[in-house]
């Protein structure tokens, strides 16, 4: 923490961040710790899903992380376009469908070929990730675990921090994660019937149908532009 109250990035700061990642890894065992990396200034760590709560209570009674910032879901699986094809960013600014052998063996089978994690990596599509900070040192920590794809589910935070509460019912919403241990995990969104999880890759939207998204979009010229212009000037 420097003078003017903001954050340290420097090798200093790293070193912070290195020690609270050894406290954190004595506490828990290095068998818990499957992960970690300063990734932009921040510490992230990835943790086996059982040691998911026990994690949270040493961040918040033991390293001063007592400030529950969020709580949330990811999913890794490349996202694909209506024709099975992924899309990357184009130099310009648009996306364009790949047109690779990779894409041609999605295409085939209907689902992506490859999977890639972000910091700290995953051994899994499903994660749950949450971020602690420490306010008298103005310090944060982000924490993950993978969760088994077929039942993807982990102990609640609840209990530590009340504000886990919405958190884990919208992510058991829209993910369709279980949170072990949650008093009432019920809609907030969606209405009681509804049937899917709308924040998976594979979740089918029907505005992808209508236009694909991300996709190239079509520029149509605006009344008063340059060709109306030009044909009031010839």
């Amino acid at each position: 923490m420097t003078d003017t109250g903001v954050e340290e990035t420097s090798p200093a700061g790293d070193a912070v961040r290195e020690g609270i990642l050894e406290q954190l890894t004595a506490a828990l065992g290095a068998d818990a710790v499957l992960g970690s990396e300063i990734h932009h200034g921040e510490l992230v760590v990835r943790v086996a899903r059982e040691h998911w709560k026990r994690t949270g209570q040493i961040c918040k009674e033991q390293l001063g992380f007592d400030y529950f910032c969020f709580l949330s879901g990811l999913d890794w699986l490349p996202a694909p376009t209506m024709s099975g094809e992924k899309a990357f960013d184009a130099p310009d600014g648009g996306a364009v469908a790949t047109d690779t052998d990779e894409t041609d063996d999605e295409a085939a089978t209907g689902e992506p070929t490859e999977l890639t994690t972000g910091a700290a990596g995953g051994d899994t599509r499903f994660q749950v990730f949450a971020r602690l900070q420490n306010i008298r040192d103005g310090l944060g920590i982000t924490l993950k675990a993978d969760l088994d794809e077929a039942d993807p589910r982990v102990d609640s935070w609840i209990t530590l921090f009340r504000g886990a509460d919405w958190h884990e019912r919208e992510i058991w919403e829209m993910y369709g994660f279980t949170f072990d241990g949650h008093p009432d995990l019920r809609h907030i969104y969606l209405p009681g019937e509804f049937e899917g999880f709308p924040l998976r890759k594979d979740f089918p939207l029907l505005a992808r149908e209508v236009k694909p998204w991300p996709g190239i979009v079509d520029v149509e010229p605006m009344p008063g532009g340059d060709e109306s212009t030009e044909e009031a000037e010839g």
